[in-house]
């Protein structure tokens, strides 16, 4: 019974953003779940198609779909065909996302509005009209890619932390609208990952690695499968009560304060 709980056999699950990095990780967590995986991209079919490819060497049945987040009459274009050709999206994970590093100061409106629009109006745009097939079919799981900066601050990246800060937010008042549809909204904030973007300044001596091996109380990088538990558990009906949270995989970076400088 308990290991059936976690069973995402005959679902459909939506990853946006899911040909490569993070989603790509939890994507293959949902599919080794047994779960159909439906991945986009909005650059090229190229990106799509190697990313399937890479899904079915595992085994895993996947499909991809090219389209835009921020454009609603294109979401709700390839959400109807997500559905006739694959199925009833059961599960929604919102991950596709981007980050502008600029101080605020210098950060041009249309960079600020930008983020904005990927990261905060997206999921808005994504979950309400795959919310609206939910509703209909009595229930379904909706889960927000958040971040470490839905809590906290840092230079340079206020329109990514306004953005998740606001996610967050509508995380919670999705639940409140949802839940008594069946659907159960929550997020993942993942903490520090050792992916393919951070490998540069993942290497002894950079300042930033210090840092981070310092903060974070697991003393290490996340593995970008650490994700996979959170993901699984969100999207499956062990989480049926579970309305509203935000999960942060993070090492405990923010159940502390950190370390005085002379700690070992």
């Amino acid at each position: 019974m308990s290991i059936n709980l976690f069973d995402l056999t005959g679902k459909t699950a939506l990853i946006t953003g899911g040909v490569h990095g993070l989603g790509m990780a939890m994507a293959k967590g949902l599919g080794h779940a047994g779960a159909k995986i439906v991945v986009n991209d909005h650059s090229s079919q190229e990106a799509v198609d190697h990313a399937i490819a890479e899904y079915k060497s595992e085994g895993i049945e996947a499909f991809g779909y090219l389209f835009d987040v921020t454009d609603e009459a294109a979401v709700i274009a390839a959400i109807s065909k997500i559905e006739a050709e694959v199925g009833p999206i059961d599960i929604l994970i919102n991950n596709a996302g981007i980050i502008k590093r600029t101080p605020i100061i210098e950060m041009e409106v249309a960079d600020f509005e930008a983020v904005v629009k990927v990261d905060l109006t997206g999921p808005f745009i994504v979950s309400k009209n795959v919310a609206k097939g939910m509703i209909t079919r009595g229930g379904g799981k909706i889960i927000n890619m958040c971040s470490m900066m839905s809590e906290l601050g840092r230079d340079s990246v206020s329109a990514y932390a306004a953005a998740k800060g606001g996610l967050k937010m509508l995380t919670k008042n999705m639940a409140t609208e949802w839940a008594k549809f069946n659907i159960q909204t929550n997020g993942i904030g993942p903490g520090y990952f050792a992916t393919s973007q951070t490998a540069p300044i993942r290497v002894n001596g950079h300042p930033f690695n210090e840092f981070i091996m310092g903060r974070t109380p697991a003393g290490r990088w996340g593995d970008p499968d650490d994700l996979q538990g959170a993901a699984i558990f969100l999207s499956s009906k062990a989480s049926d009560f579970v309305n509203g949270h935000i999960v942060y995989v993070d090492g405990g970076i923010l159940a502390t304060i950190g370390k005085p400088s002379n700690e070992d």
